[in-house]
């Protein structure tokens, strides 16, 4: 059968296989309008009732939509749809959770060694797809475009902190009014970043491609990429907090700065290393999610900046293993959810509901410890 997808000026055509699938990549999110030819079915065969057709389908906030059109007979086909969809969700949001882990981790790492709740991490996550953007943009070759722009996000930790936070830390500022000067900060570098790089939405190279069937999953080469990136990356980060020198000290001034100063452990030291290491893979998640989604827009941080502070909060706040188990729950969970009928535009708010649910009963988060306040 024929299918069609259009919006504004683009219009993208796709044939079914035999099974009935198709696959129409599109250059942005937003509200497309799909429509199934009639005349292209087989003799006999007609839409089910009621099914809809064409209709106006929202593309937003992950890497891929499904889309069904519904037989006559067709309550064995979709039991078989259902199923397929719900693994590939559940694949999608593994790849969703871990890319999310980065810059949860980041963000973890840096509450856990300074106390400090930052707002501005999102616009970490948003430099490094934009960054990515403008190197590619000069001419630069696609590896060390990643390459730079993984570096200008860590350099971009050392600045926040070689020229805002460690003065703050130095004069004794509170924990709330540090909170509230990283909010403006992330107003600032968000609009900064509005200013040069625009509003609409760009592609990064290779940004479309189309799914690949591996045995009953269909998943996008991008995404089978981020997945195994995200969790190599994180496996190394494991490593180098349980098996290092640098990651025990880290975990000695995230569980007592004073008595790991005491112990002759530099401080100042650790933390800037922890706001290079979160500023890098803040990045890094920031240029996989741009894959994900896919597009790269000045505010793309923002959009998942609740998403990171619900995956840290659920593990645990201050737990690099709590944030990586929280984001992935929070991963799977937001992509289920279209699974069972819930609008794209609000699957964020499921996550958020979840996380609530959970703190009612748990409030340290999954790996946090138990504290007596007062």
């Amino acid at each position: 059968m024929t299918i069609t997808a259009t919006k504004d000026d683009f219009t993208g055509t796709a044939t079914s296989s035999a099974n009935g699938a198709w696959n129409i990549g599109v250059p942005e999110q937003g509200t497309y309008t799909v429509e199934l030819d009639e005349s292209t079915l087989p003799e006999g065969i007609a839409l089910a009732e009621g099914q809809e057709n064409p209709r106006d389908v929202t593309f937003s906030q992950t890497s891929n939509l499904s889309v069904i059109f519904a037989f006559g007979e067709g309550i064995v086909v979709q039991q078989q749809d259902f199923g397929q969809n719900l693994l590939n969700r559940l694949v999608a949001g593994l790849s969703f959770g871990l890319l999310l882990a980065l810059a949860s981790v980041g963000l973890s790492l840096i509450f856990g060694t300074t106390g400090l709740t930052n707002f501005a991490h999102g616009e970490m996550v948003t430099l490094g797809a934009v960054l990515v953007f403008a190197f590619n943009a000069l001419g630069l070759p696609f590896w060390l475009a990643i390459l730079l722009a993984l570096l200008g996000g860590g350099l971009f930790g050392y600045a926040q902190d070689r020229g805002l936070w460690r003065p703050l830390r130095r004069r004794g500022t509170g924990l709330v009014p540090m909170m509230i000067v990283s909010i403006g900060l992330a107003l600032a570098v968000r609009y900064v970043i509005q200013f040069y790089f625009g509003g609409a939405t760009q592609q990064l190279p290779y940004a479309q491609s189309p799914e690949i069937q591996l045995g009953p999953v269909s998943i996008s080469p991008n995404n089978l990429w981020s997945l195994g990136i995200s969790a190599v990356v994180i496996a190394l980060i494991g490593i180098v907090l349980l098996k290092t020198r640098l990651g025990k000290a880290t975990r000695a001034v995230a569980d007592n700065p004073a008595l790991a100063a005491a112990s002759g452990i530099d401080v100042d030291s650790v933390i800037r290393i922890v706001w290079i290491t979160g500023g890098m893979l803040a990045s890094l998640g920031g240029i996989l999610w741009a894959y994900y989604r896919p597009g790269v827009t000045f505010d793309m941080g923002s959009a998942i900046l609740l998403l990171i502070f619900a995956g840290v909060t659920l593990g645990g706040l201050g737990t690099v293993f709590g944030a990586l188990i929280g984001s992935i729950i929070v991963g799977i969970f937001v992509e289920l959810t279209t699974v069972f009928g819930l609008a794209a535009d609000l699957k964020y708010v499921g996550a958020l509901f979840i996380m609530i649910v959970v703190l009612l009963f748990r409030p340290q988060g999954i790996l946090g410890r138990r504290e007596r306040v007062g």
